[in-house]
């Protein structure tokens, strides 16, 4: 049987006038991205014009899944949407089932949950500022700041017993303690990983090769980034000073000191700046922790779950993540919903590429630091 279905061709999508414009695909798979996003990118020359972003590619069907699991099982689903941001999203849980029972963490574990959160917070600021370097060519400095993040590596996997899944959290507490040695070790290392951190940043701060393909690329503005609610790195970026562990404070960070770090660049080089800045600030937050580390229980006795309904927020390093738990009074919720930073970053990625050129987008791209595991679960 013939039919007369017509095969698309490559030439039947080439516009023979040089002066018009083109829409380009980016991804899902693609050289230029870290992870799966997709991208219609209309062109006029090397210039961006305007940038479409389908979402969905790695859908897991995360949240139906929590809701044929007891809140227990939970913690080790939501440390496995994200492998970056994987003590965030237990931490964030653990806390909305807390509000939810009115359960008080001990103070112990509210300094080893804050630890947790900014040895992870540093290890990934390092490998988005590391990526940075890949992208524009810069092998020697982005193999440079990835052995130094292999310190920080080091340090997970011998204070939590592994190098990215932490399993530090649980309802009412931590599943893990340090002892004087660990301390040691752990402040030891710190040392190390600061005084490189200190000669990365000067190099990002005042080398030309980076200046020149990150300064003025990628723009967004402060009333932008009010507009498209960004958070974060990114709003921070654009010298907005949002950040959950002031503004809404949690586990030991009422008791530490700490500055929000805020560029006024707006561009691609402020955003890598307050990571790198921002690294330093963790570096404090964590000797700090070790420090002034009280005595006592790693987690509190628990209570019969309630029916109701709870939120928690923590500042994740991509910026606020918000978990929403609801409950019937069974040990499985009957609702459980995570909003990722990534989700509200990526949509001011059209402002930021606006007038870009076509090379600048995986540069852009990346200053937003997309989880798009975390996104789209």
């Amino acid at each position: 049987m013939s039919t007369n279905v017509h095969t698309p061709h490559l030439d039947d999508h080439v516009n023979t006038d040089p002066r018009a414009g083109f829409t380009l695909p980016v991804g899902p798979l693609h050289v230029a991205l870290e992870e799966p996003m997709y991208f219609r990118v209309s062109v006029e020359g090397e210039t961006v014009k305007r940038v479409d972003i389908t979402a969905g590619h790695v859908h897991r069907g995360m949240e139906a899944l929590a809701l044929r699991r007891n809140l227990f099982q939970n913690i080790v689903l939501t440390e496995r949407v994200c492998s970056l941001c994987s003590n965030s999203h237990p931490f964030t849980y653990c806390m909305a089932v807390e509000n939810l029972a009115g359960i008080v963490v001990p103070e112990r574990a509210r300094y080893l949950r804050s630890m947790a959160e900014e040895i992870k917070r540093i290890a990934s600021h390092l490998f988005n500022v590391a990526i940075l370097a890949h992208i524009i060519g810069f092998k020697s400095l982005f193999m440079h700041v990835m052995e130094v993040r292999e310190i920080m590596q080091d340090i997970k996997e011998t204070v939590y017993g592994n190098r990215m899944d932490l399993a530090a959290n649980c309802i009412g507490g931590v599943k893990y303690n340090v002892d004087a040695d660990l301390l040691t070790f752990l402040t030891r290392n710190l040392d190390r990983v600061q005084k490189h951190v200190e000669e990365i940043y000067n190099i990002y701060r005042n080398d030309p090769m980076v200046r020149g393909r990150t300064v003025g690329v990628g723009v967004l503005s402060p009333e932008d980034a009010v507009e498209y609610a960004v958070v974060g790195p990114v709003a921070r970026g654009s010298g907005l000073a949002v950040d959950i562990r002031k503004d809404v404070p949690h586990a030991a960070y009422p008791r530490l000191a700490f500055d929000v770090i805020t560029e006024n660049g707006c561009d691609v080089h402020s955003r890598a700046m307050i990571r790198l800045r921002e690294a330093l600030e963790s570096i404090s937050l964590v000797r700090q922790c070790a420090r002034d580390l009280p005595g006592g229980d790693l987690v509190a006795r628990l209570p019969e779950i309630p029916a109701g309904e709870a939120v928690a927020r923590s500042e994740a390093p991509r910026g606020e993540l918000i978990y929403f738990l609801r409950t019937d009074g069974t040990d499985v919720p009957n609702r459980l919903k995570w909003r990722v930073p990534s989700y509200m970053n990526w949509d001011a990625l059209g402002v930021m590429m606006h007038d870009c050129k076509v090379s600048d987008v995986p540069l852009i791209v990346n200053s937003i630091d997309p989880c798009i595991s975390c996104t789209e679960r």
